[in-house]
């Protein structure tokens, strides 16, 4: 059985960039690490977020659709995106999160106390103190290393068949159950960071992709060659794969697992240096080299973005 170490990056679409930007930026204090677009839809961003060296385990990435509706968060989705800060810091971010007047729910779960809030487009998010994971050496807008979100500790998944999601999450990406009360059960995985997946129990009817909804959950392969090798396990698994699609900063590959959820293998590797330098990560369009004749073209019809 081949075992992922976690989440590599979770894709959510949103709806203005600059809004988009400046909560991910200013607010949680994470770094703006790729400025792309969708190579499937190059008149939309593709903005990435992580920790400052962009490594897998702390990437959330957005597709800016600002013009579009809102969807409905249900079975089939990413409910809940859950970020890891350092121990001892959870005042810090409640006192925070005051300060910015955003409002927030302090909850308990499997022993752990959260903070429940959205961003501005309606994404559901928490944070949770974890001692495991490296600290996040970035600095932004009175965030510090100290305090600054190491990456992802989890997520809740709405499945529209939570047995089935189990299976699939133990059964082809090797996580293992944990724990389990009344509302969800607990997986984990091999990794220190994006590590923690918890299940509703509950079957949520489908919901809805637009607007405040994530896309899809991509899990981690060690690298390349990993990857091709994940690519034949899953294809012998009787999953509807994709083949493998050349993302740039990673490979990619898909399915759609029985409770509907849509998830994704992305290799480690190359990694997001490939194309700018370390020291000024996500502070011009990156395109894709199909796209460069495209260009000018691009930057007429993206909206302008300060960061």
């Amino acid at each position: 059985m081949k075992q992922t170490p976690g989440i590599h990056h979770i894709t959510a679409i949103v709806g203005h960039p600059q809004e988009n930007v400046d909560f991910y930026s200013k607010v949680l204090g994470l770094r703006l690490v790729k400025k792309t677009v969708n190579f499937d839809d190059p008149k939309t961003y593709h903005l990435y977020f992580g920790n400052e060296k962009a490594q897998p385990g702390s990437l959330v990435t957005f597709f800016p659709w600002p013009d579009s509706e809102h969807g409905r968060i249900g079975g089939g989705q990413v409910g809940l995106t859950t970020y890891a800060v350092p121990a001892g810091s959870l005042d810090f971010w409640e006192d925070r999160l005051l300060n910015k007047e955003i409002p927030f729910n302090k909850i308990s779960r499997f022993g752990e106390t959260y903070l429940q809030f959205e961003d501005p487009h309606g994404l559901k998010l928490e944070l949770v103190e974890r001692e495991e994971g490296p600290l996040n050496s970035w600095s932004n807008d009175g965030v510090h290393p100290d305090v600054a979100i190491k990456g992802f500790g989890g997520t809740i998944l709405y499945s529209t068949e939570p047995e089935e999601t189990i299976k699939t999450l133990t059964g082809t990406l090797g996580l293992r159950q944990t724990h389990e009360n009344e509302q969800f059960i607990r997986l984990k995985a091999t990794g220190d960071i994006g590590n923690l997946i918890d299940v509703q129990k509950e079957a949520q009817p489908l919901g809805q992709i637009g607007v405040g909804t994530v896309h899809h959950i991509a899990w981690r392969a060690q690298n390349e060659a990993d990857h091709k090798d994940w690519h034949t396990y899953v294809s012998a698994l009787d999953q509807q794969v994709t083949e493998i699609k050349d993302r740039h900063y990673f490979k990619s590959l898909y399915f759609r697992e029985n409770g509907h959820i849509l998830f994704e293998i992305a290799s480690d590797t190359p990694g997001f240096t490939i194309d700018e330098e370390a020291d000024h990560l996500g502070e011009s369009l990156k395109l894709p080299e199909h796209y460069e004749a495209k260009r000018e073209e691009l930057e007429k019809t993206l909206i302008p973005l300060n960061h």
